[in-house]
C-alpha cells in the first residue's frame, strides 16, 4: 500500500512539473514573439571583392523591425579602427525598413581582410553579426632613385 502511495505522489509531482514547465516555456514564447526581430533584407556577409589598398569601401546593410515594438539599435562596433558603423539612434517602428553603413578604410590594409561588426540591439538574441571582406591589393612602392644616379 505504501508503495502505490509513493508511485501515485511521485506520478503528480513528475506531472505537476511537467505543466509547469510547459506554462512556462509558453510564457518565455509569448514574451519572445512581442520583442523586436533584427531582420536582415540582403545578407550578413558583404563581399567587397579585391580593391586597392587606400580605397574605401562603403555598403549599407539593409533590415526590417520583424517583431511587435520599437527595435533599439543600443551600440554598434566593429573588430577594428579602420571600419566604421553609423546607425539609427531612433527607435525603428515594426516594420519599418532601416540600414546599417560601414564604411572600411583599406589604408595600410594589404592582404585578404574580414571585419566583424556586431550590432547590440533589443532582441533576442541581444547581437547580431556582420561581416565585410575582400582582399586589398598592396599599394605600389615608390621606386627608390640612387643619389649618386640622380645627380648624372
Amino acid at each position: 500500500m505504501k508503495k502505490i502511495a509513493l508511485f501515485a505522489f511521485l506520478g503528480m509531482a513528475v506531472a505537476f512539473s511537467g505543466c509547469s514547465k510547459n506554462e512556462k516555456n509558453g510564457g518565455e514564447k509569448q514574451a519572445n514573439s512581442k520583442l523586436p526581430v533584427f531582420a536582415l533584407i540582403d545578407s550578413t556577409e558583404y563581399d567587397f571583392g579585391t580593391i586597392q589598398e587606400g580605397a574605401i569601401v562603403e555598403h549599407e546593410f539593409k533590415f526590417r523591425n520583424d517583431g511587435e515594438y520599437p527595435l533599439i539599435l543600443n551600440n554598434i562596433s566593429s573588430s577594428c579602427g579602420c571600419t566604421t558603423p553609423e546607425w539609427p539612434k531612433d527607435p525603428i517602428e515594426p516594420k519599418q525598413v532601416s540600414s546599417i553603413k560601414v564604411r572600411f578604410d583599406s589604408k595600410h590594409k594589404a592582404g585578404p581582410q574580414v571585419k566583424t561588426i556586431t550590432v547590440y540591439a533589443n532582441t533576442e538574441p541581444a547581437n547580431t553579426e556582420l561581416r565585410l571582406k575582400g582582399i586589398v591589393n598592396a599599394a605600389p612602392q615608390p621606386v627608390a632613385t640612387d643619389s649618386v644616379t640622380a645627380k648624372k
